[in-house]
């Protein structure tokens, strides 16, 4: 009996030094777990010019925790040492900056001079992407094939901001409606269709065989054709 008390006492002894220690470390674990953390600020400009970039999204790697610029090119954002803050803008290189103990991080970016470089179709004739001040918007044959499809508006569904493509039916095969930027009459709102710069259907082609399509979705690139084109223009090259 006396033996069991002992053994009973002498692990209340342990436990209470086991409680000690724990208090002790505590605040030790407390402050490291603290120091791993901390808060990164800075401004985002181009390289080019080094004027500020507004909304370029700023994500910690692997996580749903990010913020954007504002108007000035500046971002502030909490993170933990050893993540990584990715850094992305349309026709600007991504950029990824492992975090170490800086709490501040100026970024300049470079512009994608690849994408910039893209040809874009306009109404009177071509221009590189960077060049273009008309609202247009091109879709690569690649995606088009991707989407696995008989049809090329099918396959434009999802891809081309400002336009709506919808089914005219729910049938299966059922023709396609096509609006660009909202109905710009209350009569036909269908927009031109070139195919390879002849008017035609668009809905008889393969998007396997479709180099691109472009979209003319403003006046000002759709102006060349006339009054046919009041509802915008698409573009196709095979």
């Amino acid at each position: 009996m006396s033996k069991h008390l002992f053994v009973k006492c002498t692990n209340v002894h342990l436990c209470s030094l086991a409680m000690v220690i724990m208090l002790l470390f505590l605040p030790s674990l407390a402050m490291k777990a603290a120091s791993q953390s901390l808060t990164v600020s800075g401004v985002v400009t181009s390289s080019t010019d080094k004027m500020p970039l507004i909304g370029v999204s700023v994500l910690v790697k692997g996580t749903t925790n990010g913020t954007v610029t504002d108007f000035d090119g500046n971002y502030s954002l909490g993170v933990e040492k050893g993540q990584t803050l990715v850094f992305s803008y349309i026709g600007f290189i991504t950029q990824e900056v492992v975090i170490a103990d800086q709490k501040t991080l100026n970024v300049e970016m470079k512009e994608d001079t690849e994408t910039l470089d893209e040809v874009v179709v306009v109404g009177y004739g071509v221009q590189k992407k960077k060049l273009v001040t008309g609202a247009t918007v091109q879709v690569k044959g690649e995606s088009l094939a991707k989407m696995n499809t008989n049809s090329p508006l099918q396959a434009m569904q999802g891809q081309t901001p400002g336009v709506n493509i919808s089914s005219t039916s729910g049938q299966p095969g059922s023709d396609m409606k096509v609006s660009i930027r909202g109905l710009g009459t209350v009569g036909n709102a269908s927009p031109l269709y070139l195919i390879d710069g002849v008017g035609g259907d668009i809905s008889t082609l393969n998007p396997a065989d479709i180099e691109s399509i472009d979209v003319l979705k403003d006046a000002a690139s759709a102006a060349i054709y006339g009054a046919q084109a009041a509802n915008g223009v698409v573009i196709d090259y095979n």
